[in-house]
């Protein structure tokens, strides 16, 4: 094959005509600049929006991807916040941080301990009932919604009568078993035991050391400003934190009290396991309040035989919610953590995505954390201030400025 000669281009080769000229759409509009859109994506502000997109993403995946070893490393961080001041109550009693950490880290397995054995039997009980109680509560779910059944069948022969025949083949039919709900939420026994040793194990040396690695973070950092302001953000984080987990675990406790006396006024058996249920689920907002609504409903239809009878347990349980949402939470944890709802609600979907429902129970304090580090570094205030609450103020201040007589007033005074 004999080789093309030099000015034949390749098929490859863009076929670009080098007379051709562009009519501007406007006359007299300005000839577009190229060297100017290069210098503006070569610019230090180009070069950081595009370093920063893969910042964010390259977190996103790290968070996602390393979760197993992510997840109990905060779990212990969140857990020493909430423990260190009792150590730390313990050392003013002349007791050593690690003879204090292990006395703490003793009697918070003796507790677990404690209410995993007393909760076992109750829980097995309930599992093993799982498919009658499923059953049951399909039977009572279909009696109720049988004139729907009724009208959905007449429509499905209407549309079987107008079916072309032959048209319909019998498919096959694939079942898909996916984990049960138990793997979901804590995996397999042993990625959950160990989990579970490595948070134990670095919670020990956190609330053994104190406040160590404070110490050696305001050693190596450069200049005053900074120490000042990491040690406003660790005082303030672990001030927060603790006081949110603590004044949560006090509400949750109170709120699962009523809810086991209520259900065993109203005759629900196992009443010490639905106070239980409370207290844990209520550490996830709006989320665990509706799947508690959800388990007692079901709960009740199974053990009552009259409607309006199971219906009174979810009422009870929402309305006793409602108290401590609106009346004993606000009360008790004041403005500690001005969170706005739509960024829990945002950060609670983003956690539960990254690292499932354990990422939903520490949505909050991580959330809270994140405002914390925002608030005192300047270039994050932005994202700080769209976190916390709107105050009255602020609100006076808006509706001030919607009133056209204020408005006409500002303008007449900057005139």
């Amino acid at each position: 094959m004999s080789p093309s000669p030099p000015d034949q281009h390749s098929v490859l080769a863009p076929d670009v005509d080098p007379t051709a000229t562009a009519t501007p759409v406007e006359p007299g509009a300005p000839a577009p600049d190229i060297s100017r859109t290069a210098e503006a994506l070569e610019s230090p502000a180009g070069r950081s929006l595009g370093v920063t997109v893969l910042a964010v993403l390259a977190l996103l995946y790290t968070l996602y991807f390393a979760r197993d070893f992510l997840l109990p490393v905060t779990l212990a961080v969140l857990l020493d916040f909430l423990l260190s001041p009792v150590v730390r109550a313990m050392a003013r009693l002349r007791i050593p941080p690690p003879i204090g950490a292990i006395v703490v880290i003793v009697a918070l397995l003796g507790a677990l301990a404690f209410g995993v054995y007393e909760l076992a039997a109750p829980v097995q009980g309930w599992v093993e009932k799982a498919p009658a109680t499923m059953a049951n509560v399909n039977a009572k779910v279909s009696s109720i919604l049988r004139p729907v059944e009724r009208v959905s069948k007449t429509a499905e022969q209407v549309a079987n009568a107008t079916t072309v025949p032959g048209a319909a083949r019998a498919a096959n039919e694939v079942v898909i078993r996916g984990p049960s709900i138990v793997a979901r939420v804590f995996g397999t026994t042993q990625r959950f035991l160990a989990g579970l040793l490595e948070v134990i194990i670095l919670l020990y040396f956190l609330l053994a050391a104190g406040d160590l690695f404070l110490q050696k973070l305001i050693k190596v950092l450069p200049n005053l400003q900074g120490k000042r302001t990491a040690v406003q953000i660790a005082r303030e984080t672990e001030s927060s934190i603790s006081t949110y987990l603590l004044t949560t675990a006090l509400v949750n406790v109170l709120e699962g009290l009523f809810v086991a006396a209520a259900m065993y006024l109203l005759g629900m058996p196992n009443p010490i396991l639905w106070g239980v249920l409370v207290f844990f689920l209520e550490f996830i907002p709006y989320l665990g309040a509706a799947t508690m609504t959800a388990i007692l409903t079901v709960a009740a239809v199974t053990t009552f035989d009259g409607v309006g009878r199971a219906l009174l347990v979810p009422t009870a349980f929402l309305a006793i919610n409602l108290v401590q949402a609106n009346v004993v939470s606000p009360l008790l944890l004041g403005k500690r953590l001005t969170l706005n709802p739509v960024a829990i609600v945002v950060g609670l979907a983003f956690w539960w995505w990254i690292w499932g429902v354990p990422g939903a129970f520490i949505a909050v304090p991580m959330l809270a954390t994140f405002k914390i580090f925002c608030d005192h570094i300047e270039t994050l205030a932005p994202i700080g201030e769209f976190l916390g609450r709107r105050d009255e103020g602020e609100r006076r201040a808006l509706l001030r400025a919607d009133d056209p007589a204020v408005r006409a007033a500002a303008t007449d005074r900057a005139g």
